[in-house]
């Protein structure tokens, strides 16, 4: 199951977050693009070249299909939102955060909307995981956070640096010495600065049991159209008892704390599009003060700084 420090958003809806305000009928969006996994195949990182770097624009509701890497793999977006799948969960990236992915991990990335995506692909030396790995020598105590998705606050300096790394495609045109020693010199910052980069304590797993991930998926695509999990019971035939068990046995938490964390990431994906505080707590169904207090209770951190609109 993915990090309960990082946070995740649906696991297949694609739909922008739906407002508490509307009459219940999703937003008018255009139809999901599927797209393949991006030419990772020209931008292998190697113990020469251990950091590539590679950007493409890529509109509203265009989703990666699944796939996976034999390197490990920053997703960061420099401008809108971008959600990334994988088995139990998947997390919401918009431009404050950067998302950590293992080695091997089978992914698959959304547009919530029109969005500028950047990736990193890192080299990993063989049983090292981790920025850091790619250093002369490596403390594998600090290794086992980094073989699970981390969702990571994105500094200033981080966010910079990405933009400055060459993304020319390995059917490009060859690298001068002066241009590889330069990409050396900022992957060597780019790790450092991920290493440095607190986590961010936010997350919603997703189950195996198709009842209970039916359930799952229709709020996360809309979180506000029931407040109880029996309506929520109602609308996949299942019996509240049995919803309840299978909430405790499949994902640790009760439907509510569940339910918390579903609302924190909407409210992420909402602050990333520049919506005024006082908007998102209505869009959550949440006055201004009741909002404040469940965001401080859940992440130790006032909205403001949780939501980056410091």
């Amino acid at each position: 199951m993915p990090s309960m420090e990082a946070i995740a958003a649906p696991a297949s809806a694609a739909a922008p977050p739906v407002t508490a305000a509307s009459t219940g009928a999703p937003r008018a969006r255009r139809p999901v693009a599927y797209v393949d996994s991006l030419t990772p195949h020209l931008f292998v990182p190697t113990a020469q070249r251990p950091v590539r770097a590679k950007v493409r624009q890529l509109r509203a509701d265009t989703r990666v299909m699944p796939h996976s890497h034999p390197w490990a793999q920053v997703a960061i977006s420099t401008t809108g939102v971008i959600q990334l799948t994988v088995d139990r969960g998947t997390y919401i990236v918009p431009p404050s955060r950067a998302l950590w992915i293992p080695p091997g991990m089978e992914h698959a990335v959304t547009m919530v909307e029109d969005a500028e995506m950047r990736t990193l692909y890192f080299h990993q030396p063989r049983g090292r995981c981790g920025p850091a790995a790619l250093g002369e020598r490596t403390a594998p105590h600090g290794q086992a956070a980094w073989r699970q998705c981390r969702v990571l606050e994105a500094s200033d300096l981080l966010r910079a640096v990405v933009r400055e790394m060459p993304t020319t495609p390995d059917d490009g045109p060859a690298p001068d010495a002066a241009t590889l020693l330069r990409e050396r010199h900022m992957s060597a910052l780019l790790c450092d600065e991920l290493a440095r980069a607190a986590p961010v304590r936010l997350g919603v797993d997703l189950p195996h049991d198709k009842r209970l991930r039916q359930l799952c998926e229709a709020v996360l695509a809309d979180p506000t159209r029931h407040t109880t999990l029996e309506a929520w019971a109602q609308d996949t035939g299942a019996s509240l008892r049995t919803v309840a068990r299978l909430f405790r046995t499949e994902l640790g938490s009760t439907f509510t704390q569940w339910r918390q964390q579903v609302i924190l990431a909407k409210a992420v994906s909402l602050a990333a599009g520049r919506m005024p505080m006082g908007q998102i707590a209505a869009e959550l169904g949440y006055s201004p003060s009741a909002f404040s207090a469940m965001v401080r209770k859940s992440v130790g951190q006032p909205p403001g700084q949780f939501l980056g609109q410091r």
